[in-house]
């Protein structure tokens, strides 16, 4: 490597040591590391922010604000009250009957939307039913972006690494739904009882609160009903853009931007109220993050490290798959999901020329490596990182090690159940 690769690995580095052990604010790490990337010219503004490869991923960015933007309204109306009290309800105020009943939601809807989306639609329903049941609202949180995460690995738009794999591959909705939705349906009934396990601590049931709980009527959350229906039909417009993608060929990105500007409009809400609830600093954080993965990119770090696991197993085609998928769910963890499968789809590409029989078996590798291994750190997938500003936002901090330590168990175990999955529909 050059002189240029090796102090940008160094930075990264350096600059993920410090996100991770928190000792200075996650922003100021990463918004700090892309500065000194520009700075050695391990990238330049020119990639940084506009190269589709190694630059900052704006369909994210425009995505969240959209979305925030959204969210924000409809908090205004009282609707996330009402599922609050709905969903307690429904579980009778059982903590663990309340989880499975907002993973399984989440799971869905993270199939049918995107991760990100979901958990910025979920989170808020999570902070007040929680404070209704004085339960720790952070395992809710990180359990519900695992979820996210999962789920979206089912569809061609749960997931942003997804978009990325079917525009390169060719690959439709429905082969993702076919080759990966009977998988993650098993994963996530995997995953409930590892969260029965690992977020134990957290089901403290309280009768008398549950008995509150169910003498609350949830309609009476509703504070204003004319808003409610006209945020509720933009929602519904934005969600059958996002399935319809393959068909009308709108990104998510300009989905969301014109549901939330059209949102405001309609709406009463002024301008300043709509902005008020974007996560600006998860959005700095995200182009910082971008920033630097790309100067990784541009400096040939990551093009050297898995063409030399592509070469290493050149010409068999399982053993190609399992290292793709062990691989990818490592490296995800680190650089995050959606750069890093921009990186590698040129690099799969190529190799699947080369590959006889089913050569889409690396695709699905690289799909359930990259989401799933998303769960491993706080910095895995957009998901994480949302859940993590909100929680912050909210009073709610959850650190790198807290959704980690969970994150790490979640995606071997998920891992290896894809493993055999991989080998067997494919490669047998």
């Amino acid at each position: 490597m050059t002189v240029t690769a090796w102090v940008a690995t160094i930075v990264f580095a350096a600059t993920y040591v410090l996100i991770a052990t928190e000792k200075i604010h996650r922003v100021k790490a990463a918004l700090g590391g892309a500065a000194i990337m520009l700075l050695v010219h391990a990238t330049a503004a020119g990639s940084a922010f506009f190269s589709q490869e190694s630059g900052v991923d704006w369909n994210v960015v425009f995505l969240l604000l959209g979305m925030m933007v959204i969210v924000g309204v409809l908090r205004q109306t009282g609707v996330f009250e009402y599922l609050a009290i709905w969903a307690a309800k429904r579980a009778r105020g059982r903590p663990f009957r309340l989880m499975v009943l907002l993973l399984v939601i989440t799971a869905l809807a993270s199939a049918l939307l995107d991760n990100v989306t979901t958990v910025l639609l979920i989170a808020p329903v999570t902070f007040l039913v929680c404070e209704r049941l004085a339960l720790p609202v952070a395992p809710f949180l990180i359990a519900e972006a695992m979820a996210s995460n999962i789920g979206g690995t089912a569809t061609l738009v749960g997931d942003p690494p997804n978009i990325i794999i079917a525009s390169r591959a060719g690959l439709t909705f429905n082969d993702f739904l076919v080759h990966l939705a009977p998988l993650v349906i098993v994963l996530t009934a995997v995953f409930i009882g590892l969260c029965r396990v690992l977020f134990r601590s957290a089901f403290r049931y309280d009768p008398e609160r549950a008995a509150e709980i169910m003498q609350l009527d949830e309609k009476a959350a509703i504070e204003d009903r004319v808003m409610l229906v006209q945020s509720l039909s933009v929602l519904g417009v934005v969600i059958a853009a996002f399935v319809l993608h393959p068909v009308l060929h709108y990104e998510p990105s300009v989905v969301a931007l014109l549901g939330a500007g059209l949102l405001v409009l309609v709406t009463k809400i002024t301008t300043d109220e709509a902005l008020r609830e974007v996560e600006w600093p998860t959005l700095v954080f995200f182009a910082g993050l971008f920033v630097m993965v790309g100067a990784l990119v541009e400096t040939g770090v990551i093009a050297q490290v898995s063409q030399a696991a592509a070469e290493a197993t050149a010409g068999r085609p399982g053993v190609t798959a399992m290292v793709l998928l062990w691989a990818s769910a490592g490296l995800s963890a680190i650089v995050d999901n959606i750069p890093y499968v921009a990186t590698m789809s040129p690099i799969v590409a190529d190799l699947a020329q080369h590959v006889p029989g089913d050569h889409n078996v690396l695709w699905w590798a690289l799909a359930l490596g990259a989401d799933l291994g998303g769960n491993a750190t706080a910095v895995g997938a957009s998901a994480n990182v949302v859940i993590l500003g909100i929680a912050e936002r909210n009073g709610a901090r959850i650190s790198f090690w807290e959704f980690t330590k969970y994150g790490l168990v979640v995606t071997v175990v998920t891992v290896a159940l894809a493993t055999p999955y991989l080998w067997l529909r494919y490669l047998l």
